[in-house]
């Protein structure tokens, strides 16, 4: 019997033990080509690169229905051209995020899975917020080697890419705002937000993130239990029943820069690919993955071998996610 075509039932006393679902998905794609969020050209590439890889073709193999949407582009509309922050970009990070987040609800409403390629992480507070106002019980999966949950008091470096958590979590909603970013109206809860891979945390994210009792799991953490068993513990945190939407974003500076060199702010020490895949595949045994987000491939940094390999990392971390095999079918 070919084993990689099993559909586990996966039991509440056992969770996130079956094999990989091979269930075939309608998956809605759009493309976040964006780079305002932080300093360094080229992050705007990162979907096309990711969708020359074939990944793509590779997901229709699988049996999946694939729609792409294409890349959203940026509006010119601005609601106040005065910054009242100390941030780069303010006005185009908050109208490309509305934009994000209209589409990502519109895929979720057509009853499809959403695969979103970036583009810097900026674009995650319009993933997660569209996400939410589909399904206002999902829970967040944030793998990246920063915490991204910098407030605009906070931030040392002004760049949005650090911060597009604040925006929607709850506990947050004290801090500063304005006009552009009143569009946000459905947020998360920091009980069901976690984080994995975290190796480089500012100090008031590392206050933040205490504070609110967030589940965070830096790579000491997932060095002393496993990947598999980080995010099974991820998952319990976050979701106890077993029950909830799961959206996944997935920062490829997670992964060690000897796995994905071609990304904006590596940090040496993060995880490897197979680790990034095992993570990826564990989430896609629950049956409820309904969102995921391709960040930060930069295909302006490196070498062509360096952007190659970068984006053949993409492209698996895709592919675990909507069940590919590794046990052949690939």
């Amino acid at each position: 019997m070919n084993l990689c075509k099993i559909i586990m039932t996966v039991s509440k006393s056992s969770p996130y033990l079956g094999l990989i679902l091979t269930k075939h998905l309608h998956i809605g794609v759009v493309g976040a080509a964006f780079e305002k969020g932080q300093s360094k050209k080229g992050t705007s590439l990162g979907p096309k690169v990711i969708r020359d890889s074939s990944v793509l073709k590779n997901l229709k193999d699988l049996g999946h229905q694939i729609e792409d949407f294409g890349d959203l582009t940026e509006s010119n509309v601005q609601i106040d051209k005065v910054n009242h922050f100390k941030v780069k970009n303010w006005h185009e990070v908050a109208s490309y995020n509305k934009s994000v987040s209209d589409k990502v609800f519109q895929i979720c409403q057509s009853n499809r899975k959403v695969l979103t390629l970036g583009g810097d992480h900026s674009i995650g507070a319009g993933t997660v917020h569209g996400h939410l106002t589909a399904y206002p019980d999902s829970c967040v999966i944030w793998v990246d080697a920063h915490a991204d949950i910098n407030t605009v008091k906070s931030t040392p470096s002004g760049n949005m890419h650090g911060m597009p958590l604040s925006f929607v979590l709850k506990e947050l909603q004290d801090e500063p705002s304005s006009p552009e970013w009143n569009w946000v109206k459905n947020r998360l809860s920091a009980k069901n937000l976690a984080f994995i891979g975290l190796r480089d945390v500012d100090p008031e994210e590392r206050k933040i993130i205490h504070e609110l009792g967030i589940c965070s799991l830096s790579m000491e953490e997932v060095d002393l239990m496993g990947i598999k068993e980080a995010v099974r513990f991820a998952l319990n945190m976050i979701d106890p029943l077993h029950r909830r939407p799961l959206h996944v974003s997935f920062d490829v500076d997670a992964l060690d820069p000897v796995e994905a060199p071609s990304t904006g702010t590596t940090v040496r020490g993060g995880l490897t690919l197979r680790e990034g895949m095992t993570l990826l595949e564990t989430v896609n045994t629950t049956g409820r993955l309904s969102a995921l987000d391709i960040v930060e491939v930069n295909p302006a940094i490196g070498n062509s071998e360096q952007v190659g390999q970068t984006v053949e990392a993409a492209r698996r971390l895709v592919l675990a996610a909507f069940g590919n095999s590794r046990q052949g079918n690939s």
